[in-house]
């Protein structure tokens, strides 16, 4: 029965990665529902029900910082505020295939497949935005990062990152949208 659901979630989780496969990252920045139907956390969360054992990870994993300290991130480049997206996207990224490589739960090792999947579409999409690169990108130092065994954290975390820092950036923005629609 396990091999089952197992199945049955891989299924799903695989069918739902099929939308949205050719688009643009500028079509990501100009379009909020875009942005808004690839956040793929809440169907992870009610997959993870279905997933017997899946909240509690077989090691910890990096937490990246997503607060947003308003007076600094105003002074920052684009480049520099694309380079703290980036990195907290990278901290998830790599933790995620540690910790995947580590689990012997099938079921878990899917959903964290589906959430290192979610990550790297973000990835891909920042990286490949068209603005000038500079010496300037990176995580913002002041910020102390946690490590957590709980998938829930972890989720949560990523949300706050896709709805705060990322949509922030996203906002900054919307000027490359002129002429896209």
């Amino acid at each position: 029965m396990d091999l089952n659901r197992a199945l049955l979630l891989l299924l799903y989780m695989a069918a739902s990665e099929v939308q949205d496969i050719q688009t643009r990252p500028i079509d990501f920045v100009c379009d909020y529902q875009a942005r808004r139907s690839m956040n793929k956390v809440e169907e992870i969360k009610s997959a993870m029900g279905e997933c017997d054992g899946s909240d509690l990870l077989p090691s910890a994993i990096p937490l990246p910082c997503v607060g947003i300290n308003m007076g600094a991130w105003r002074k920052k480049s684009l480049q520099q505020k694309r380079g703290q997206v980036l990195a907290a996207l990278k901290v998830l990224t790599e933790g995620l295939k540690m910790v995947r490589a580590k689990t012997q739960n099938g079921c878990q090792s899917t959903l964290l497949e589906r959430l290192e999947h979610s990550v790297t579409n973000y990835l891909h999409i920042v990286m490949n935005l068209d603005i000038l690169q500079d010496k300037g990108e990176g995580q913002d130092f002041a910020c102390q990062s946690r490590n957590t065994l709980n998938l829930d954290q972890v989720l949560m975390q990523y949300n706050k990152l896709l709805s705060g820092m990322l949509e922030m950036f996203m906002l900054e923005l919307k000027d490359m949208c002129q002429g896209e629609t």
